[in-house]
Order: C-alpha cells, then sequence, then structure tokens
C-alpha cells in the first residue's frame, strides 16, 4: 500500500494532483482544502490511501495523516464509498465529522451532498464507538470553520493558475449568489473556476 508520497507538484486540477515521485506522476484524488495547500512546482507532501478495485487502482490525497485515517474508517461504514468519504472531508474538517458522530447530530453529517437522513443515522449508528477521543467544541468554532469557505476557494485557484486578483474577484462574485445555505466547498470552487472561464 502506498501510505504517502513526497514529490514535486507536477499539475493541479479541480479535483486532483500530479505529484512527480522518482520520475513517474502519480495521480491523486484530492479534496479542494487539501488541493488549496498545493504550488505548482514546490514539493508536497501527501498522506495517501490506495483504493483497489477490479477495474482501477486509484490513489486518495490527504494533508496529513488524520484525514486518512479518518477516511478510512468512514468506508468501513455500510454504503459509504472514498467518493462518499471524500465528499465528507470536503465539507468539513475532521474534528468536527467526529464530534457529529460521537454527539449523534446528524444536521452537520447531512449538509454533506449523498449523505440523508438515514444514512447520516447509519454513520453514527455504525461508527460512534470506533470514532476514538472527541475534543469539545463549541458552535462559535463551527461558525468560524464554515466561514473559511472564501480562503479555501480563494487558495485553489491561486493553485490553478489564476492571480490573486482574480481570485479575490471570483470568490467576491460567488459569494453575491448565496442566498442562505451555503454549498459545500468543491461547488462554490467549481463555481468560481466557471466565472473565471468566462473572462479569460
Amino acid at each position: 500500500m502506498i501510505a504517502s508520497v513526497r514529490g514535486k507538484v507536477a499539475a493541479v486540477s479541480p479535483d486532483g494532483a500530479v505529484i512527480e515521485v522518482g520520475g513517474v506522476g502519480l495521480a491523486v484524488h484530492c479534496a479542494p482544502g487539501t488541493l488549496a495547500g498545493l504550488r505548482l512546482g514546490a514539493e508536497a507532501r501527501l498522506a495517501t490511501s490506495l483504493v483497489v478495485r477490479e477495474d482501477s487502482l486509484t490513489l486518495y490525497g490527504f494533508a496529513d495523516d488524520d484525514e486518512k485515517q479518518l477516511f478510512e474508517l468512514l468506508q468501513t461504514a455500510s454504503g459509504v464509498g472514498p467518493r462518499l468519504a471524500q465528499a465528507v472531508l470536503a465539507v468539513h474538517p475532521p474534528e468536527t465529522v467526529r464530534r457529529a458522530i460521537a454527539t449523534a447530530d446528524t444536521g452537520t453529517l447531512t449538509r454533506v451532498p449523498g449523505i440523508g437522513k438515514k444514512g447520516a443515522e447509519r454513520l453514527v449508528l455504525e461508527l460512534r464507538d470506533r470514532i476514538g477521543p472527541v475534543a469539545v467544541g463549541t458552535d462559535e468554532t463551527a461558525g468560524v470553520l464554515v466561514g473559511a469557505w472564501q480562503e479555501q476557494v480563494r487558495q485553489g485557484l491561486v493553485g490553478l493558475g489564476w492571480t490573486a486578483s482574480q481570485a479575490d474577484q471570483a470568490v467576491a462574485a460567488v459569494a453575491e449568489t448565496l442566498d442562505g445555505t451555503t454549498p459545500p466547498v468543491p461547488v462554490l470552487l467549481k463555481q468560481a473556476i466557471r466565472l473565471l472561464g468566462k473572462t479569460r
């Protein structure tokens, strides 16, 4: 199993990156928060999880081992595959996910696209005893994390090659379209990319 990769960032796309290791370019699927920390041409280390299927070998990358461990734990629940597990981590940081499962906070879990009320209840039922110790947080902490989407999208756009000024304009334009509930970061990032695509 490939537990981690370290090398030069050869390419970055909206849903992944190519890390060059010993002359070999490894395609790694990453959430926007992880991609935001990568820079083209710079060296990076990603914790990775290799998902083996009959017709594919897919490498998923994470900013740290904590995210990777939660990604693998989530997949032990019924009906959760790698894409859904990564979607969970794209919407919430690991500590928020652990706290939601430990406290049966299904409302937080259902904010993830693809997880309904029954799916959230199943996650709680199957993973609550295996989630490990959870720090007690406050609603204020959660509020800060929810408001961090602008910076994640901005960093993601800069990592994809746009200037900081272009990224700021796109984030501002996306923010103006929001009404009430904030969509997950991947949705916001794609929206920003579409807006920038029109201006190129």
